[in-house]
């Protein structure tokens, strides 16, 4: 027990000698004061990053600028989800085609099948039970039976083939296209180039305050929508800088994977001016609910317009007119710039050939000969 006490105190001894001396040890003398540097005042930017990448969200006047200026409204039930039951009404020659496809043929030859499929399976759990029928049948072959069930569902597959190819076909090889857009998929927003009109976008969603108040649906609503104009057909190029997305707008009935380092290509069309949403359809990350798609389709006039208010220029159309001459002045000889630098001693002009060489082809000889 002794010993034990004794290395206690030997212990505590060793742990608080540190202690006394820094406590024993007289205050240090205080650093100088440095002399306060006044840094110069940095102008506010103007030029905000994109709302998903950390940045600000946009004010209202940029919301009101960009929601509002063809001016047009979003429709309850038109380009958007309303509740229903089934698909949204579609508003392209490729989405009627394919909804009639899902309506009049998918779903009534389901439909039938499940029925059949429940009431045979009714008949026999009622017709073959233990109690009505002790005796199991031992019937293991049955040539009509066999062939009935063989031949239906070809049947069936075939009549849903014969649309279903077509729709493909049409799906995937697409008239000339009026308009090419770029889609490029960013965690988590959307970036459109239109690379025939010299204008790229950068659409993020609006905040629920900010859509409510440009009258939009919440978490569909984005700032900078992609424009189109209505009747041409649009070309879109899909690709992500970063993961797997994919750009969707159920009322197109467009849905087309964004994938890094892959173009993939898509198209609609459509006549009725409106407002079109749509959504990310791959899991892409943390923020995967919050990147809308928003298409708004507009006459050519006003998408001319557009274009112009953005910076752009039509495709064809005729370019700036170039800045009036200058009038000469009198006394004041304009001369080429080449021609008043003078030229460095030994510098040979660029019109000026050099001498060909033939050293190659000699040196080739002599190892040749060797």
């Amino acid at each position: 027990m002794k010993t034990l006490l004794k290395i206690a105190a030997v212990a505590a001894a060793i742990g608080l000698a540190p202690v006394a001396v820094a406590q024993d040890a007289p205050p240090a003398e205080p650093l100088p004061a440095q002399p306060a540097v006044e840094l110069p005042a940095q102008p506010a930017d103007s030029s905000a990053p994109p709302l998903a990448s950390g940045g600000e969200a946009p004010s209202d006047a940029t919301v009101a600028e960009t929601t509002f200026s063809s001016g047009l409204v979003p429709e309850v039930g038109v380009g958007q989800p309303d509740g229903r039951m089934g698909l949204q009404d579609q508003f392209t020659p490729i989405g009627e085609e394919a909804a009639w496809f899902h309506n009049a043929i998918l779903m009534p030859a389901i439909t039938m099948i499940s029925l059949f499929v429940l009431i045979l399976l009714a008949y026999v759990v009622i017709r073959y039970r233990r109690a009505a029928h002790p005796v199991p049948s031992r019937t293991t072959h049955n040539t009509m039976l066999e062939v009935v069930w063989t031949l239906v569902p070809v049947l069936i597959l075939v009549v849903i083939a014969v649309p279903s190819i077509k729709l493909l076909a049409r799906q995937y090889s697409p008239p000339a296209a009026d308009l090419t857009v770029k889609v490029i998929g960013n965690q988590w927003y959307w970036t459109y180039e239109y690379p025939d009109h010299g204008i790229e976008l950068i659409s993020n969603m609006l905040s629920d305050e900010e859509a409510a108040a440009a009258g939009e649906p919440r978490q569909l609503a984005v700032d900078e929508r992609l424009v189109v104009p209505a009747g041409a057909t649009v070309k879109l190029i899909v690709t992500s800088a970063d993961v797997i997305h994919s750009f969707g707008v159920p009322a197109f009935w467009v849905k087309m994977d964004a994938v890094p380092g892959r173009l993939n290509e898509t198209w609609f069309k459509t006549d009725r001016p409106g407002i079109y949403y749509g959504q990310c359809y791959e899991l892409c990350g943390a923020r995967h609910a919050y990147m809308p798609i928003a298409v708004e389709v507009v006459p050519a006039a006003q998408f001319a317009a557009w274009v112009s208010s953005k910076g752009g220029q039509l495709p064809g159309a005729e370019p700036p007119a170039a800045p009036p001459a200058q009038p000469a002045v009198e006394g004041l000889q304009v001369t080429d710039p080449q021609e008043v630098a003078p030229a460095a001693p030994g510098a040979v002009q660029g019109t000026e050939q050099p001498p060909v060489s033939t050293q190659g082809a000699t040196d080739m000889r002599r190892s040749g000969n060797q």
